[in-house]
Formats: structure tokens, C-alpha cells, sequence
């Protein structure tokens, strides 16, 4: 139950919804009081907040589980074989220390009951799109981040959906329970970054609330780590600057933070003070993909940078091929360590999704940037499409010949690990990895 900072003395000044009766304003003490549920949302601004964020919860392990229900009480690993890595995991894996990303030997030994299924993405993409067709039936303003997760502006709702958008947010997480069979979590307040972070406070099968009023005094006493586009090797630089809360963030002046971090600093003031002016655009899903990592030390030589390129340019090949789309323009982005960040693109000649072509179309923009150290570099593919018949030519192509080998990898490293086939590109230099999508 979630008071967004309202007091119980104070429950009879706001607004109430019931999750599981759906009744509105049916509130005493903490039940319902049609239902008796305790599954009631109060917040004073309950009917007036109108962007969602609705994340399903361990989505890929949930499929699994709920097309194998023997499997409900076990704990699952959806991920590649003992070589791998866990792709994701349920909540009661979670609960032995299993995470996301961790190599699978780890994950077996913190849980060695544990069931290990491989990805099945022509499953998972069929249940996200059974859920999301729902949420398109309340509103065309949704912006997918994933398979699992996206925003939901519900302005303007109200009388073509029967309530205010909070009711219509607990009958969707209803609905999507009945007819899919899984569960989903939400957040609801004034913008998308608040959402975001709403949707993680009550997980799973939650939904959570922060008002635009509250936003200030919520963010000040979390770590910087809270905001997007902040990573460990960030944070520590934010907390060495004496930055290590929001509301250091906060109290300091937006000339300061844009001078010491460029167009990034503006940025996170402006996230410290809980404004976040990006509207869902349904247009811009899926338009791009990248992956980026930033440095321990920071980096100037070509060698060293084309080494670390080339696994950001295989890992987000693969990521592409997965996914099914290729990309149509290239992306290079690189930040100097004074934070500011450089970007170019190239259009490519054909759409691609080979490491081959992606790794050599960047390396030649990179070469005219040597110069300048930098600690972050990034790679990425924009202007999505389904891919043609880049492959139908097996032989017809040098692009259609690495997509070939470059599938064939992707079967050995599914069956095998991910580190089963690696080129002699990626031997060089390894630095930690952070896959993003912009």
C-alpha cells in the first residue's frame, strides 16, 4: 500500500483505488472497504498523474514458468550452458544471490537446485506481444524499451477508458494476469525518468506512485547510481566530486555541473530536481540499439581503443540478430574526460547486423578522432528495420558471407558459451561491459 508520503491521519484527504475490486475511494484505515483487500493505493495525487512505466516481472523466467508450472516453487536460470552467462532469473533464484549477467558457473554454485533453460526468443516475443497489444488497446502512446518493459502516457484517457488512468493501470495488470499469465509491475507519476523508478519500488506485482510534489524530498537521499546515464564508474567520479546523493545534485548550481560534466551535467541537474521533459514517442521505439563501456584508465592509443571496439561491435551484432532487425546508420560515440561527448554516424550501404561490417565501418571514424584520452567509448545501430534478404545470396555478398559464419557462431556459443568461439580481435584488451539502447 502506498501513501506517496501521506500519513494514515491524513488517508481521508486523498485518493484511494482498490487493486483487486477496483473500487475508487473505498479506503479504511489500510483495507478496502468493499473487498477487505489491503491491496489499496492511496496517494493525494492518485487521479492526476497520467506516465506509466509497466516493467514485466523476470520476464523471461515467468514465460518459462508459466509453460511449465511444475516449475512454479524452483528456482529458474534462463541463460546459456555452464560456460555462459545468466540471461535472467526468478525472484526465488534472486534470493541465492543469482543475478543478471552472472557467469552461469557462479550462478550454479550459489544455486546448485536451480533448472537452467535456454532463451527461447520466438516464445518471448509472442507473450510481449500478446501483453503489449493490451496496453495499445488503452492509449497509441507507448514507447517499448524491450520485450518487457515500456512507457505509457495515458493523458486524455479518462471517459474513452471508463477512469482515471491509475484504474485503468490496475485492471490492465489484472487482465494481463488473467489472459497472459503473467505479471507485471508499474509506476506511475508525472514523467517518464519518475515512472521508471516508481515501477521498481514494489516488485513484483506491484504498482507504486510518486507525485510530482514529493519527487524533490524522494530523490534527495538516493545515490547518484539512481539516475540513468550514471554507472559505477561514474558515480564514483560524482561521489569523489562530492556528488554522492541526489540531492548533492540538487543544492549544487546548474553553471557548476554543466562546466565540470558539459551537456551531461545539465542533465543531471535537471534529473536531481525530478524534471524530465521527454514525452512518450511510440516513434521512437526500437529506432536504435548500442552498446558502450567506460574505462578504468583512460585511453588514447588506437590499438588499445580497437580492441575494446571490437566486442561492443560483436555484442551488439549478436544482439541484433537476436532481436531480428539490422541496422540502417552506424553510431560512434565517445566521451573525452572532461565528460564531454562526441558522436558520429555513417549511413551504411546496406542494413547490417555482422560484427564484420560494424567493427570496420566504426574503426575508420575512430581513427580520425585519435588525439585526446578518452573514457568511454560506445557503439551503436540506428534507423531499425526487419531484415531484407541481406542473407538470401549466401555467396552472393561478403556482407552475406559474415552473417552466415557469424550465425553459425551464435549456435556454438548457445549450445557451448558465450566465450566458446572468440575471434583473434577479441583477445585484445578486455574492459567491463555496459549494453545500453538509446
Amino acid at each position: 500500500m502506498h501513501y506517496g508520503g501521506q500519513t494514515l491521519r491524513s488517508i481521508e484527504a486523498v485518493q484511494a483505488l482498490c487493486r483487486d475490486c477496483l473500487a475508487r475511494d473505498a479506503v479504511q484505515a489500510v483495507r478496502c472497504t468493499s473487498c477487505g483487500s489491503p491491496r489499496v493505493l492511496v496517494h493525494a495525487e492518485l487521479n492526476q498523474l497520467r506516465i506509466a512505466h509497466l516493467d514485466c516481472d523476470a520476464f523471461y523466467a515467468s514465460v518459462e514458468k508459466r509453460d511449465r508450472p511444475e516449475l512454479r516453487d524452483a528456482p529458474v536460470i534462463v541463460g546459456g550452458a555452464r560456460r555462459g552467462v545468466v540471461t535472467t532469473c526468478c525472484y526465488i533464484a534472486r534470493q541465492y544471490g543469482v543475478r543478471s549477467a552472472m557467469p552461469m558457473f557462479k550462478a550454479l554454485k550459489a544455486c546448485p537446485d536451480a533448472v537452467v533453460i535456454k532463451p527461447d526468443f520466438t516464445k518471448y516475443k509472442a507473450a510481449s506481444r500478446a501483453i503489449f497489444d493490451q496496453v495499445r488497446a488503452l492509449t497509441p502512446l507507448v514507447q517499448t524499451l524491450s520485450l518487457d518493459e515500456a512507457w505509457i502516457d495515458l493523458s486524455g484517457t479518462d471517459r474513452l477508458n471508463g477512469g482515471p488512468p491509475a484504474f485503468q493501470l490496475a485492471r490492465l495488470q489484472q487482465a494481463i494476469e488473467r489472459e497472459v499469465g503473467l505479471t507485471v509491475s508499474v509506476g506511475l507519476s508525472a514523467n517518464r525518468f519518475l515512472a521508471k523508478i516508481a515501477s521498481d519500488l514494489d516488485k513484483p506485482r506491484g504498482f507504486a506512485v510518486i507525485g510530482e510534489a514529493e519527487a524533490p524530498a524522494f530523490l534527495a537521499g538516493r545515490p547518484v547510481s539512481i539516475l540513468p546515464g550514471v554507472g559505477p564508474v561514474f558515480a564514483r567520479t560524482l561521489s569523489s566530486d562530492g556528488y554522492s546523493t541526489v540531492g548533492d545534485l540538487a543544492a549544487a548550481e546548474a553553471k557548476t555541473l554543466a562546466g565540470r560534466y558539459g551537456e551531461h551535467g545539465l542533465r543531471l541537474h535537471a534529473l536531481a530536481h525530478a524534471r524530465d521533459n521527454r514525452p512518450v514517442d511510440p516513434d521512437s521505439e526500437r529506432k536504435a540499439m548500442s552498446c558502450e563501456t567506460t574505462f578504468d584508465d583512460d585511453l588514447s592509443d588506437l590499438t588499445a581503443l580497437e580492441n575494446v571496439l571490437w566486442p561492443l561491435c560483436d555484442r551488439l551484432a549478436s544482439q541484433a540478430r537476436r532481436e531480428g532487425v539490422a541496422g540502417c546508420v552506424l553510431t560512434l560515440k565517445l566521451r573525452q574526460t572532461d565528460f564531454k561527448i562526441l558522436t558520429r554516424r555513417r549511413t551504411l550501404a546496406e542494413p547490417t547486423q555482422t560484427a564484420r561490417t560494424l567493427f570496420a565501418q566504426a574503426r575508420e571514424l575512430l581513427a580520425r578522432e585519435i588525439g585526446p584520452p578518452y573514457r568511454l567509448i560506445g557503439v551503436g545501430i540506428a534507423d531499425l528495420v526487419e531484415p531484407s534478404d541481406i542473407a538470401s545470396d549466401l555467396f552472393g555478398s561478403s556482407e552475406a558471407r559474415a552473417l552466415k559464419t557469424e550465425k553459425a557462431i551464435d549456435a556454438l556459443r548457445d549450445k557451448f558459451g558465450k566465450t566458446a568461439v572468440t575471434s583473434g580481435r577479441g583477445l585484445g584488451r578486455r574492459v567491463s561491459e555496459r549494453p545500453g539502447r538509446d
